[in-house]
This record gives C-alpha cells, sequence and structure tokens, in this order.
C-alpha cells in the first residue's frame, strides 16, 4: 500500500513538472506578452517575469518595447527646382501598445519601413535642393509627422528621423562648387574695396594734417627712407624733391644780410623795358665822356659802343634794323 502511494506522488510530481514546464514562460524586461485563448486575445499584458499559460490552449507572443533603430534605404528622386538626388535616412520607433503592434498590422517593423521610404520620396519631390543641404532640421520634422501619423493606430510612436546623406551628380557638385568660388571671390573683392576706401579716408585725414605743418611731410620721407633702408637685398633710389631744397632755403640764415644772391630767388626782378627815351645811360667811358654799355639795345637795334679817341677810328658799325610789326 505504501509502496503504492509513493509511486501515485512520484507520478504526481513528475506530471505536476511536465505541466510546469510546458505552461511556464519568461518574459524579459524589455519585453511584454500578449497571450491569446483559441486565437481571442486574453485581457491584460504580460509584463517582465514569470508567467503561466494553459499549455496546448493559451499562446504567448513576446513583444520588443526597446527603441528600434531602421535605417531607410537610399531613395533616388526629383526635387522641386529639377535635380536628381539620392537620399537615405534613419527611423527610431518604439512599441508602445503590444496589442496594436499584434493585431493591426502583419508586420510592424516591415510597415514602418515601407512608409519611410515612401515618406522619404515624397519630401524629395516637395523640397528644393538647398532644403535639402542646408534646412534639414524642417525637413526632418515634416517626415516624422509623415510617417507617425499612420504609425500611431498600430501602436508604434516615431521618436525621431533623420536624413543621413544627399548624394548629387557629379555634374551638380562641380557647379556649386564654381559658384561656391565665385561668391567667395565676389566677397574677397568687397573687403579689399571696403579697406581701400577706408583707407582713401585715413589718407585724406593724414594730408590735411601735414599741409598745415610742411615739415611733416619732410619727416614722414625720411621715416619711409628708414624702414626701406632695413631691407638689405634692396636697393633705394631717392628722388630729392625741390620741396626739401625750399624747406632747407627758408631754414637758412636771409641770404640778403650776408651779401649773398639766393640760389633760388622766389621773385626775380623782371628786365626793365626801354621806354620811349631809351635805355638808362651806361657808365661814362674811360675818357670821361658819357657812352652806352657795349651791345645794348637802342630803340630795337644794338647801338655802336662808343670807343675812345685813337689816332685810327674804328671800322664802321653795321646795324640790322629789326623785321618791322
Amino acid at each position: 500500500m505504501l509502496q503504492e502511494l509513493l509511486t501515485a506522488a512520484i507520478a504526481a510530481g513528475v506530471g505536476v513538472a511536465v505541466y510546469a514546464g510546458v505552461a511556464a514562460r519568461v518574459v524579459r524586461q524589455y519585453e511584454r506578452g500578449v497571450v491569446f485563448r483559441f486565437g481571442r486575445l486574453r485581457a491584460g499584458i504580460r509584463g517582465p517575469g514569470f508567467n503561466m499559460v494553459l499549455p496546448f490552449v493559451d499562446r504567448l507572443r513576446k513583444v520588443n518595447m526597446q527603441i528600434v533603430t531602421m535605417p531607410v534605404p537610399a531613395q533616388e528622386g526629383i526635387t522641386r527646382d529639377n535635380v536628381t538626388v539620392r537620399v537615405d535616412a534613419v527611423v527610431y520607433f518604439k512599441v508602445v501598445d503590444p496589442a496594436n503592434a499584434i493585431i493591426e498590422v502583419e508586420d510592424y517593423r516591415f510597415a514602418v519601413s515601407q512608409m519611410a521610404q515612401t515618406s522619404l520620396r515624397s519630401i524629395i519631390g516637395k523640397s528644393d535642393l538647398d532644403d535639402l543641404l542646408s534646412n534639414r532640421e524642417q525637413l526632418n520634422q515634416g517626415l516624422e509627422l509623415m510617417i507617425d501619423s499612420p504609425a500611431v493606430g498600430w501602436g508604434v510612436q516615431i521618436d525621431r528621423v533623420e536624413i543621413k546623406d544627399v548624394s548629387l551628380p557629379e555634374t551638380m557638385k562641380r557647379s556649386m562648387a564654381r559658384q561656391a568660388e565665385a561668391d567667395r571671390e565676389r566677397r574677397a573683392r568687397v573687403i579689399n574695396a571696403d579697406a581701400e576706401l577706408q583707407a582713401s579716408k585715413k589718407l585724406a585725414e593724414a594730408a590735411a594734417v601735414m599741409s598745415e605743418q610742411p615739415a611733416a611731410l619732410q619727416l614722414r620721407l625720411l621715416q619711409t627712407v628708414v624702414a626701406v633702408a632695413a631691407e638689405k637685398n634692396s636697393t633705394l633710389v631717392l628722388p630729392f624733391p625741390v620741396e626739401l631744397l625750399r624747406f632747407l632755403e627758408r631754414a637758412a640764415p636771409n641770404p640778403a644780410s650776408d651779401g649773398v644772391a639766393p640760389l633760388y630767388p622766389r621773385n626775380p626782378a623782371p628786365p626793365a623795358a626801354d621806354g620811349p627815351a631809351g635805355p638808362a645811360p651806361a657808365a661814362d667811358a674811360a675818357d670821361g665822356s658819357p657812352g652806352r654799355a657795349p651791345g645794348r639795345a637802342v630803340n630795337g637795334s644794338l647801338s655802336q659802343p662808343q670807343w675812345p679817341a685813337r689816332d685810327s677810328a674804328p671800322p664802321p658799325a653795321t646795324s640790322e634794323e629789326p623785321p618791322a610789326g
């Protein structure tokens, strides 16, 4: 009798162990369980840990609740300004309702992937090339809204959509490079012109200050000479300005007080014009008789010089009459 009871207990234990092994389910921390009994959804979502289901009656489906990173294959399209481009992106999404993710859609991963590709093509056709290259934040937000709208009914939430790369044809790349180079050259010329304008204003102010003191120009010239002479491998050709001579002349003592005629008179006296009475009489001749200086013009003709009395008279002088009028 005791042996029969022991055998029955062992058989019951084995049956319980087999049942537990068949009915036991382990759900991980990042998963949730959805139970179907005879094909009908059971109320309640099984959380992480040890769960029991009826063997051969219930069926447990596990759904991953982690954020899924899905790359979107590169899509080729034509932008609004008729430029052919290839754009690829990446989608970050997660399941927020495990029951809808299993019931509402056959494969939510495949559905999100196809929706992302379709939305990316639509975004390419609605955007300009400049927007794809420089205004990606706004395009990412628009793409996220286009994918998230149908995904909400699937129990899927789109966290973020990013456009990774925009591939352009080689001809378009060269054209854009030339455009950028021309724009940089234009900005460089504008900056140089602005610098020249500012420098000209400063030079005009400096010239106005130097005009008040002429010595400042000579000092500036000497400073330039010193700066150029510092280079050992240069040949300095220094012109001697007339202004420097005038400056030295003004700085020299008065020549009239020393009885020396100035080197460069400022206002030379004009020659005396012959009046109707003729030129002023020259100094008396050696014999005391008044006479004129040799070679002096009298009334437009050369006068005969007065010779002292000698035994023989000098040869007669001929005078040339100037042409009339």
